[in-house]
């Protein structure tokens, strides 16, 4: 791998694995939505991709979630299966969020970044051991890579390279 597939995230699939047909891959990909996780993945023919990937952050059964989480970035993953390549190009935006008004909702800045995703939320709690000495333990972590890590899963395992895309079009 070199040094553009790491500023990328680029990664490819290991030596001796046969690529799937790129239906399978889009259906694997599809097969990842479940009420349980804190994203969706969709259709993504509306926004110039074939599938795309987000937080589920307006969402009324997650807003609880993300809200806990103190998140302050929307991301979204466009992917366009390439089929002679045999590569899902992988295009990851990043918009800041705040939270306005009471109930909260959110607001989306002006603020956008391109490229992967890096964003880790915890929360501690600070108190009295039973050796009476403070420690910290942590209560609450959400990751980022929550969100992209399944999805490059299913894409390496199917034989297929996960290309990360900052300049250009998808």
């Amino acid at each position: 791998m070199g040094l553009f597939d790491n500023l990328t995230g680029t990664k490819h699939p290991d030596d001796g694995v046969a690529p799937r047909p790129a239906e399978e891959v889009r259906s694997a990909l599809l097969g990842l939505n479940r009420s349980d996780v804190p994203y969706i993945i969709r259709n993504g023919a509306a926004g110039g991709a074939d599938l795309v990937a987000e937080w589920r952050m307006a969402e009324p059964a997650w807003q609880t979630f993300f809200i806990q989480s103190q998140l302050t970035r929307a991301v979204q993953i466009r992917m366009r299966l390439v089929e002679e390549d045999h590569e899902v190009r992988v295009l990851e935006e990043g918009r800041e969020v705040t939270r306005v008004g009471n109930p909260p909702r959110l607001a989306i800045s002006k603020q956008y970044t391109r490229g992967p995703d890096r964003t880790v939320s915890r929360r501690y709690t600070i108190q009295r051991g039973e050796s009476g000495r403070l420690q910290a333990t942590e209560t609450f972590r959400f990751d980022a890579s929550e969100l992209r890590n399944p999805l490059q899963d299913i894409v390496l395992k199917s034989g297929w390279t996960w290309r990360g895309v900052i300049f250009g079009k998808l």
